[in-house]
């Protein structure tokens, strides 16, 4: 047993094996009590603070941008929308409030959300700590869509993001017809993925070199890095149908997840349908990530590192760990976006430029605390 060998948790807990976390949390409640409750001891409050600290960061964000706001202002337009007998703002002032910024905050909290919660899964469920969602090639896809819409001059916004979807709903067929004998083991979920997406990214960088002129390279590159500036409200219900849908699902698989962190072997020996499972997650993880990609394309590095910051602070079981990464992953790309579209204001840089810039430093960090480094 772990406590007849004198090993801590923190020493029996790397962060490329995720399964030995699991692991310990397992083997500690043997010897509590009965009437010990099965969340971790303080996970509640922890979560609770952490829906709070998003609350509070939407906020405070609203109010940050070129255009000066204030809380009052957005207490206005809501009493104003809702009926009650208040002074209404001026058309402008609401349209920049109600219009570009809430939506553009909520989209940011929803791609955050999904970015982490499939980053998670998909770690689970490869055995890789470095997994994110865009294994699955699914970005690549999403971004071939993009780019024929607007070579092919179809338009911009809406009928960029639904070309998109189409790029990674093909992507999503494809994957599951290659992957359809058996669900896909981990080894040929990762090659298939890769093989798939880097398939599509060439294809996405021969279009872009045969049709396209210095614009339209610029503006299919400026959406290639990861942008916000096209959330409205039409997009943004579409996003959170997909986001809360494929994530209460996922949340639902958390105890399947805890048992195929350990091999699909070792599930199947737990009762689990490892194939019904995976093709759940998979097609689940793929829908979020195309929903996401298709709005504000591929924003990197929230997949990645957020599931294991998450890891650090509320442990490794999936029924914690998938509520608190949607927070955290959500949280960061907020204040992310807020980084992205002021520090240089008023131009703006692409929101998947700030990820990489300080999502590698913080992984480095997570490394280096973990002993990895």
């Amino acid at each position: 047993m772990l406590n007849n060998a004198g090993l801590s948790r923190s020493q029996f807990s790397p962060l490329l094996d995720p399964a030995t976390e699991i692991a310990a949390e397992m083997v500690a409640p043997q010897q509590a009590t009965i009437t010990e409750p099965s969340c971790r001891p303080g996970f509640v409050m922890v979560a609770c603070l952490g829906v709070i600290a998003v609350l509070v960061s939407m906020a405070i964000v609203v109010q940050i941008g070129v255009a000066e706001m204030h809380l009052g202002d957005l207490v206005r337009i809501a009493g104003s929308r809702m009926g009650f007998d208040v002074e209404p703002l001026s058309r402008m002032r609401e349209s920049l409030i109600w219009d570009l910024r809430l939506p553009r905050i909520l989209a940011a909290a929803l791609v955050g959300a999904a970015l982490a919660v499939c980053g998670a899964v998909l770690q689970a469920l490869t055995g890789n700590a470095l997994a994110d969602p865009y294994l699955l090639g699914i970005s690549g896809g999403a971004s071939t869509g993009a780019v024929c819409v607007v070579i092919l001059g179809l338009g911009g916004g809406i009928a960029l993001s639904a070309g998109a979807f189409v790029g990674a709903m093909v992507v999503l067929v494809l994957l599951l017809v290659l992957l359809h004998r058996d669900s896909g083991t981990p080894l040929k979920l990762v090659l298939t993925g890769v093989l798939v997406g880097q398939f599509f990214a060439a294809i996405t960088s021969l279009v872009v070199m045969a049709a396209g002129d210095a614009e339209t390279t610029r503006g299919i590159t400026y959406w290639l890095l990861g942008s916000l500036t096209a959330a409205r409200w039409t997009p943004v219900l579409i996003l959170s149908v997909f986001t809360i849908g494929g994530g209460v699902i996922i949340w639902a698989y958390a105890h399947v997840l805890d048992a195929m962190a350990f091999g699909s072997d070792t599930a199947k020996t737990m009762g689990v349908n490892v194939k019904r499972a995976r093709f759940v997650l998979l097609v689940a993880c793929a829908l979020m990530t195309a929903t996401a990609v298709a709005m504000v394309g591929a924003i990197g590095f929230i997949g990645l590192i957020v599931p294991h910051a998450a890891r650090l602070i509320v442990g490794p079981l999936h029924s914690q760990l998938i509520p608190f990464s949607a927070t955290l992953g959500a949280g960061l790309l907020i204040w992310t976006d807020a980084l992205a579209r002021t520090v240089l204001a008023p131009q703006e840089i692409p929101v998947g430029v700030f990820t990489a810039l300080i999502g590698v430093p913080l992984f480095l960090l997570l490394l280096r605390r973990r002993g990895d480094l």
